[in-house]
């Protein structure tokens, strides 16, 4: 029962995330907001992400993990209330910053908690059950945007409404807390996060290659492929074949990663998804091509957060489980942050089918990382 309430909440997150992406960007620009500064607009949940994350870890250990799901909730549902109350870009950029702290809190609450019951022949299953309700919500989002056509303050009281019912849910588990750590070198947050850093930094890279390659898919292709003439019919289907091949193959892998050796199943993702991206360098003029790469790449690099998630599990010893967590939620928004970034200066100045380059030359990097690291020994 808990686990089935905890992956609930974090669709209904997830369900959220993905209806505020689109419903904000179509609102702003029907009241006259430049693409840059929507573009800047979607930036403050990945801001609140880095501005809560280093006073999360105390209060957890302190308090317990029912009573941070309980708070971050809380603001996440009075955030998407106030959301049709005023018609301002700064408050809305406000409101949404507050999405990213009240979701960041639930998600490393979660996350964490998942981590530490899940034994360690079942964590790849449990993490990759909650990446699929995680992508299941976020592709059902868009649809709950869509109610903007009906009322505009629609979409928010229902998101507002669905977040209460899976809030109330965990009125009902029991407060549990993270292993305490003994050693006083590791009292502080920092001291903590160098320690997780230094033993388990490779799996802590993959949430950042799956942000920087989920937001400079979502944000740049598009603008790709404006450039190559792709008609947006095309693209229509382009775009949700990476987001269609990581929910139907999330599962399959994570039960994979449980019964091989987790490492190799993480690097032959890696791989794949490099040769992936490689051929949609070479299909880039075929609409069906490039569809069929994207889905290829979405079934083994779209799962890389929660299979990062399950290795890093794998690396650190309990009491570092929830720096861990919160270093993985935290290299995830500096990767959403930087990968259109990137993506849209080597299209700028380079060629455009440098988009593909840069994601199959970054799998390729980490599968060589990945495949020749050996496992260290923790002391401490």
């Amino acid at each position: 029962m808990r686990f089935w309430i905890l992956i609930s909440i974090v669709a209904i997150s997830g369900l959220s995330q993905g209806m505020l992406l689109p419903l904000l960007s179509m609102l702003l620009e029907k009241h006259g907001v430049s693409s840059s500064l929507n573009g800047m607009h979607a930036t403050a949940l990945y801001i609140g992400v880095l501005l809560i994350s280093p006073f999360l870890e105390k209060p957890l250990r302190q308090y317990g993990y029912r009573p941070m799901i309980i708070l971050g909730g809380f603001i996440v549902i009075l955030s998407l209330a106030l959301f049709p109350a005023f018609h301002s870009f700064w408050f809305w950029f406000f409101l949404r910053l507050c999405i990213g702290i009240g979701d960041h809190m639930l998600h490393f609450a979660t996350q964490t908690w998942i981590t530490d019951f899940s034994p360690a022949q079942r964590r790849g299953r449990n993490l990759s059950l909650y990446g699929l309700s995680f992508g299941i919500g976020f592709s059902v989002g868009p649809l709950l945007a869509s109610l903007i056509q009906f009322k505009e303050s629609l979409p928010f009281l229902l998101s507002s409404l669905l977040s209460l019912i899976g809030w109330c849910c965990v009125f009902f588990l029991p407060n549990e807390r993270p292993k305490e750590n003994e050693q006083p070198s590791l009292a502080h947050t920092f001291d903590r996060f160098v320690h997780a850093w230094k033993y388990a930094w490779v799996a802590l890279l993959l949430p950042f290659t799956y942000g920087f390659l989920e937001a400079a898919i979502h944000a740049i292709f598009p603008v790709y492929a404006l450039r190559e003439h792709i008609v947006i019919e095309h693209v229509a289907f382009i775009l949700p074949a990476f987001s269609l091949g990581g929910i139907i193959f999330q599962l399959p892998l994570g039960l994979l990663s449980d019964r091989l050796e987790r490492k190799r199943v993480i690097a032959g993702a890696l791989l794949i998804g490099s040769v992936s991206f490689l051929g949609a360098y070479f299909f880039h003029r075929s609409p069906f091509g490039l569809a069929a790469c994207f889905f290829i790449a979405g079934m083994f690099v779209g799962s890389l957060f929660s299979l990062g998630i399950t290795y890093m599990a794998d690396l650190l010893p309990k009491q570092l489980l929830p720096a861990g967590n919160l270093l993985c939620g935290m290299l995830y928004s500096i990767g959403s942050m930087i990968g259109p970034f990137v993506n849209g200066f080597a299209i700028e100045y380079g060629t455009n089918n440098f988009f593909f380059t840069i994601s199959s030359i970054l799998f390729l990097s980490f599968f060589l990382l990945l495949w020749n690291r050996e496992k260290k020994v923790i002391h401490l």
